[in-house]
């Protein structure tokens, strides 16, 4: 079978694309037929072996020879213990607990990362969903405690995390604000946002409003930054950031607590069939919509994730095993 690998960290010039041999399924596992697979920028962090907690366990070279995570395609064989799908079944799921590998024609994974993919959606917008909307879900319902009513603020709001962001925060009766850059801001409004702000041009953090949840998936700002405009009470998520950053929230994290009621905390990624399930169902009843900028064929994998890298894209990218389908406008 076709996969792009990979055997030493660096920029996407490192991957290649190589026939290597179909997996065999573990007894709990499923033998997949990837249709497409979208990218995240944990790939792109595993590519380059930065932040350095990305090379923990594998300082010499990388974990996992190919990469890809978020799935979506059809079963071809199942393990002697597998029962819960059958050859022929759609499937999409988060392979980032099950050995990776998704960018590839063919690949095995435990039965506990799938979902049956939602029904009347393409391959396409079903390997769009499973990072980026299970992170978005649980930055919002379990770490945020989303309210209807609240302000909700959502830094980085253009890519994947944050355009499910947006559109559950709306479901769910908030006002939400989203930030991003001059390209995505068009964007960002039809899906659903009440505000949107060019980080180019204008500073959240020194604006004066205030928000009750900030939801933060490029953590690009300071702790002493953000107190400014959280509300008392209100609650500071961060899912994306650089080391420092992460490191100097958590540490101001209790004193913010204990002195202005606002807590800061740090969303630790943790992939979740029950999350999946709640978002076939969203997806299947038309409240919420796969942004999808741009399709790939594999050759081309590597183009992908430099846009991922380089921020450049609105909402998700796919990569497409099989033929390209056109995004959802």
């Amino acid at each position: 079978m076709r996969a792009m690998v990979y055997d030493t960290y660096g920029t996407p010039d490192v991957l290649r694309i190589e026939e290597v041999d179909i997996p065999a399924p573990k007894d709990d596992e499923v033998l997949i037929e990837v249709h497409a697979v979208s990218v995240n920028s944990w790939d792109w962090d595993l590519l380059r072996g930065k932040p350095f907690v990305n090379r923990l366990g594998a300082m010499r070279k990388p974990r996992y020879r190919i990469l890809g995570a978020d799935i979506a395609g059809r079963v071809i064989a199942v393990g002697a213990a597998a029962k819960q799908f059958k050859p022929g079944d759609e499937v999409f799921g988060d392979l980032s607990g099950s050995g990776w590998g998704g960018f590839a024609e063919y690949v095995c994974a435990r039965e506990d990362a799938l979902t049956t993919k939602p029904a009347g959606i393409s391959f396409v917008q079903a390997a769009a969903i499973p990072q980026a909307a299970v992170l978005a879900l649980q930055g919002l319902r379990d770490q945020g405690k989303l309210q209807g009513g609240q302000q909700v603020l959502i830094n980085g709001a253009g890519g994947g995390v944050g355009t499910f962001a947006i559109q559950y925060a709306k479901l769910h009766g908030a006002e939400v604000t989203a930030v991003d850059r001059d390209g995505k801001l068009e964007m960002l409004l039809g899906i659903g946002a009440d505000r949107v702000l060019d980080y180019t041009k204008e500073d959240f953090t020194a604006s004066g409003s205030r928000y009750d949840l900030i939801v933060d998936v490029v953590g690009n700002r300071s702790a002493f930054a953000l107190r400014r405009v959280l509300a008392k009470g209100g609650t500071y998520v961060m899912i994306g950031g650089t080391m420092s950053h992460i490191l100097l929230n958590l540490l101001w994290s209790p004193f913010s607590s204990w002195l202005e009621k606002k807590k800061f905390t740090l969303l630790i990624h943790k992939p979740n069939q029950g999350d999946q399930m709640v978002w076939k169902e969203l997806v299947e009843s038309g409240q919420v919509t796969p942004i999808i900028d741009r399709q790939y064929p594999l050759s081309e994998a590597a183009q992908a994730l430099r846009d991922i890298g380089e921020g450049r894209v609105k909402g998700k990218v796919v990569v497409c095993l099989k033929e390209p389908e056109q995004p959802i406008k």
